[in-house]
């Protein structure tokens, strides 16, 4: 089982910046699918972007596309999401969490029940 921790969250302005990030327990994080997700209170879980370990295929949520950066360090297990030109509507908790290899190709790679071994999240608050 793979075990993620997420951190780097914070209060920022609106048009600041944050870089989230998510770290994988186990060296088995290199064949898989990691997605990141955000969830605002009252609201559902909402796909933000995705990364398939493997090589570098990337997809992101029409929401955060030219703002938001996914990216990966193999040697720490690690995926990022580099957030710029944040926008109060980016507030929410966000979380990261694995899934098949194929779930990143796949047309629905936004969809929160297809992943597992979600970490605790990390807060993001944009202040307009």
């Amino acid at each position: 089982q793979v075990h993620v921790t997420e951190s780097g969250g914070g209060s920022v302005q609106a048009g600041g910046s944050l870089r989230l990030s998510c770290a994988a327990s186990t060296s088995t994080y290199r064949v898989m699918c990691m997605g990141w997700f955000r969830q605002a209170p009252g609201k559902e879980r909402e796909g933000v972007a995705a990364l398939y370990t493997i090589g570098d295929f990337k997809v992101y949520g029409d929401s955060v596309k030219g703002r938001f950066t996914i990216s990966q360090e193999n040697a720490k297990n690690t995926v990022y999401l580099q957030m710029d030109s944040l926008k109060p509507e980016d507030t929410g908790m966000y979380y990261c969490a694995t899934a098949a290899a194929g779930q990143c190709y796949s047309g629905n790679w936004d969809v929160a029940r297809m992943y597992s071994n979600w970490g605790q999240g990390t807060q993001v608050t944009v202040s307009s």
